[in-house]
């Protein structure tokens, strides 16, 4: 039996900083189970938020102003606050996003329309989310380009026994680094080092594993990498793309406008050097700012003590809900190889009724393909339920969950 008083912090009291789980929820404390989806906000991001709109709110690098300058400052501090989170060698590898499928999007535009062609071929995994999946369908029809996939295994890890003739011709790997499904902690490392001797770069879409574990891009050997601030206790509409200095300085941009030129002239136009050419108009300042203060309060945790309570946390729910007649749970059951993302069904129970009922009980869950409809194809599989745990989550949460499918199992039996 896993201990269910487990921690490296201090749960209950880091509760209390979110406002959110302060409520009840059809009368019943709200258990939020669907930080894969987004996460909650802690009283300092929503207050550096509420504080950048009330104090100096400014356009950035524009104005010779004071609130200008206190914007363009707190804005920069902020991409040298994540360029250190993920151990980039400067801030400007650093392009701020809307989320992580805009930061796919202008890698598959700004590099994938200059660098693939025809015959050429893209390597990705059957776990992707469509974020990582149609970017790269959309180029393949453009390029005449082919895309490839990494099958996987009855334990829903990738099967890697074919990797290397599989890397043949290919000129990008994109993968995620942890399944938003499955749970499945992918091997990015040994994956990245083989398709660089194969010739090819590598995305990794790490919008499930930078906000639960460490992650340092050049641990990973990736030469791109993508994430969003709303599912690391930021707000949403930021994300952020990391890259690789040299590949980012060969890329040109694919969005024009304001802040990405250098020189503008009638007929042509001069762009501005890394990150600027790559940002074209206003962005998204207060987010930019808050998701810099969302890292301040992660690395203040520690993403090593965060990841070791969400590997409890699942090692409980395993145990939990395999005690639960009729469910079966999608993913590694090893430890090691899984995250906090636990995706499930029961028999004879749709997940959206899963959903209500949990609901009904004040839990929050997700249901549905979780934009992963080629998967779940693969898996035979119209929708699952999915439990995914974060940093504020406890065991009696999980043990709320186990109780609430089983009114499920009796109500629809």
């Amino acid at each position: 039996m896993i201990s269910n008083t487990f921690s490296l912090f201090d749960v209950l009291a880091l509760r209390r900083e979110f406002p959110i789980l302060q409520q009840q929820v059809n009368g019943k404390p709200l258990a939020f189970l669907d930080s894969g989806a987004s996460s909650q906000k802690p009283r300092q991001v929503i207050a550096c938020l509420e504080e950048y709109y009330r104090r100096y709110n400014a356009n950035v690098h524009r104005g010779v102003y004071k609130l200008s300058e206190e914007a363009t400052f707190a804005f920069e501090r902020a991409r040298g606050k994540v360029a250190r989170f993920v151990g980039a060698h400067s801030p400007k590898e650093i392009v701020f996003t809307r989320n992580t499928t805009e930061a796919i999007n202008l890698v598959a535009r700004a590099w994938g329309d200059a660098n693939v062609r025809a015959g050429d071929r893209i390597l990705l995994t059957v776990m992707e989310h469509h974020s990582n999946l149609v970017p790269w369908q959309q180029l393949a029809q453009r390029s005449g380009a082919q895309l490839e996939f990494l099958p996987i295994d009855g334990d829903g890890r990738l099967a890697l026994d074919d990797l290397d003739r599989k890397l043949a011709g290919v000129k990008l790997v994109a993968l995620t680094q942890q399944s938003n499904v499955l749970g499945t902690i992918n091997p990015v490392r040994e994956i990245a080092a083989r398709a660089h001797d194969a010739g090819a770069l590598v995305l990794v879409d790490g919008a499930q594993s930078v906000p639960h574990m460490p992650v340092n891009v050049h641990d990973l050997g990736a030469d791109f990498l993508a994430f969003s601030g709303h599912k690391m206790c930021g707000p949403t509409g930021i994300g952020v793309l990391w890259g690789r200095r040299q590949v980012l300085e060969a890329m040109t941009p694919f969005l024009g406008g304001g802040s990405m030129i250098r020189t503008v002239t009638l007929r042509e136009t001069t762009y501005a050097d890394i990150p600027a050419r790559f940002e074209a108009g206003t962005p998204a300042i207060g987010e930019a700012i808050a998701l810099g203060e969302a890292i301040d309060f992660l690395a203040g945790l520690g993403m090593d003590k965060i990841f070791a309570h969400e590997q409890h946390l699942a090692g409980y729910a395993l145990e939990r809900l395999s005690e639960v007649e009729g469910l079966q749970i999608y993913g590694p059951q090893d430890l090691a190889a899984r995250g906090a993302a636990v995706s499930f069904t029961l028999d004879g129970v749709h997940p959206h009724d899963i959903a209500a009922v949990l609901d009904g009980e004040g839990v929050a869950v997700r249901a549905g393909h979780h934009c992963c409809q080629p998967l779940h194809d693969l898996l035979d599989i119209p929708a699952t339920a999915r439990a995914s745990f974060y940093l504020y989550n406890i065991p009696e949460e999980v043990d709320r969950l186990a109780a609430g499918l089983e009114k499920a199992k009796r109500l629809f039996a």
